[in-house]
């Protein structure tokens, strides 16, 4: 049995909020590399999506500034962000009112920028009695120094910390959650780097897995062991 401790996220209880990732916003990040930024982003809305979470996306600005939602992000997610034009996104009706009509308490909040789209609805989310949970390496600033001045601000203030592969392995927990185990698997070969790559090797060479590429490795000639 999985313990559904408060303390931690659970996939019942959590809204996931996707705040700007767009084009122009991505431009200004420097605190983190954009192509991981993306990996990242990606991987945690394969988690929200593989665990049956609720999720909501908005942007800001998008065709007199920031340009669409990373349409990697929209294949995933697959519902129309909420449009705004105030940095704070808790300032528009529409995605307060979405928040508050899961019933949830709990927000997982990802955003382009961590020292205004993070850090403003954060704080506000906190004012209002919800548990904000701020994946840090799904979000950026224009400066390191920025990123993280905003972090600490929301943390003194009461936020979480946390980052993609975090949620994912706090979602799923135990091993013997064979329903979700395989899709766990498969945003972790994908998105996590040395771990994905560990998991690659362990279920072709140790457990004899097929390999999960289309055009697989053939061994032609070589040393051959016996």
């Amino acid at each position: 049995m999985t313990f559904n401790a408060k303390s931690l996220i659970n996939a019942d209880d959590t809204v996931f909020i996707f705040i700007d990732h767009q084009p122009q916003m991505s431009f200004g990040v420097v605190n983190i590399d954009r192509q991981q930024l993306k990996n990242n982003t990606i991987a945690l809305a394969k988690t929200a999506k593989l665990f049956g979470a609720s999720t909501i996306v908005t942007a800001v600005e998008t065709e007199s500034f920031s340009g669409y939602i990373w349409p990697e992000l929209m294949d995933v997610l697959k519902q129309d962000p909420i449009e705004r034009t105030s940095m704070n996104s808790w300032d528009s009706e529409e995605l307060v009112a979405a928040v508050k009509a899961t019933g949830k308490k709990k927000l997982v909040i990802a955003a382009l920028w961590t020292e205004a789209c993070l850090l403003y609805p954060t704080l506000c989310a906190i004012e209002e009695g919800f548990e904000v949970y701020i994946v840090t390496d799904c979000s950026g600033g224009t400066s390191k120094e920025a990123h993280d001045a905003a972090v600490r601000r929301m943390e003194q203030a009461g936020a979480h910390s946390i980052t993609a592969v975090n949620v994912l392995l706090e979602i799923q927990r135990d091993w013997a959650k064979r329903e979700s185990y395989d899709g766990v698997m498969n945003i972790v070969r994908e998105h996590f780097g040395a771990y994905g790559m560990g998991v690659d090797y362990a279920y072709t060479m140790v457990h004899k897995a097929p390999q999960r590429g289309e055009f697989a490795h053939k061994v032609v000639g070589g040393l051959k062991h016996g």
